[in-house]
C-alpha cells in the first residue's frame, strides 16, 4: 500500500523571511484599521463631549440672563457668551461674562468640573485684563459653573476664591461668600 502524506521540502532561510513580511505586512494592516476605527471612536466621544459643554454653558447662561442679576454683592447690567479675543499672540474664550460699570465676572462652565480645571479658571482673570483693557481698573470676579461639584473641588475654589455655581434641583445656585476680587 502507498502512503498518501505529501512529503514536503525543508524550509529554507528565504521561506521563514517571506513567512515573516506577510506577517509583518498582516499585523501592520490590521494595526491600521485598528488605529483608523479608534479615530473614528475618539472622534464621536469628542462630539459627545462638546454636546455636553454646550449644554452647560446654555443651562447656566439661560439661567443667568433670565434669572436673578445680583451676584457677588453687586447687581450687574449685561451678559455675554463665548466672549473671545486675541492679542500679540494670546487668545482667550470665556464662557459666560456678565458686568456693569465698575465690575466684571468671569464665569468659567464645565459639564463636570474637575480640580485640574482651577489652574486655567485662575488665568481667566489675567488674560481677561490684558485682552480687554477697557476693564483692567475694574473689580474683576471668577466663578466656576458646573452641573456637578465634589466636596475637594468646593474646597479648592473657596481657597482661591472662586464663586461656586452650581445646579441645585431645578435652581443655579451660586456660593460667593470666600469671593475675592483679581
Amino acid at each position: 500500500m502507498e502512503s498518501k502524506v505529501k512529503k514536503s521540502k525543508p524550509l529554507t532561510k528565504e521561506d521563514v523571511w517571506e513567512g515573516f513580511d506577510e506577517l509583518r505586512k498582516i499585523m501592520k494592516e490590521s494595526q491600521e484599521k485598528s488605529d483608523r476605527e479608534w479615530e473614528i471612536v475618539r472622534k464621536k466621544m469628542g462630539a459627545w463631549a462638546d454636546n455636553h459643554g454646550s449644554f452647560a454653558e446654555e443651562y447656566f447662561f439661560n439661567s443667568f440672563e433670565r434669572g436673578e442679576k445680583t451676584f457677588f454683592g453687586e447687581k450687574f447690567d449685561y451678559i455675554a457668551k463665548k466672549v473671545k479675543n486675541h492679542w500679540k499672540g494670546l487668545q482667550a474664550e470665556y464662557d459666560i461674562v456678565i458686568y456693569n460699570c465698575t465690575s466684571v465676572a468671569i464665569i468659567e462652565v464645565k459639564f463636570k468640573a474637575h480640580i485640574n480645571d482651577l489652574q486655567k479658571v485662575l488665568q481667566k482673570a489675567q488674560t481677561f485684563k490684558i485682552l480687554f483693557p477697557n476693564y483692567k481698573d475694574f473689580k474683576i470676579y471668577i466663578g466656576l459653573a458646573s452641573m456637578t461639584f465634589y466636596d475637594d473641588l468646593e474646597q479648592a475654589c473657596k481657597d482661591n476664591g472662586i464663586a461656586i455655581i452650581k445646579q441645585v434641583g431645578d435652581n443655579v445656585v451660586v456660593y460667593d461668600e470666600h469671593l475675592k476680587i483679581f
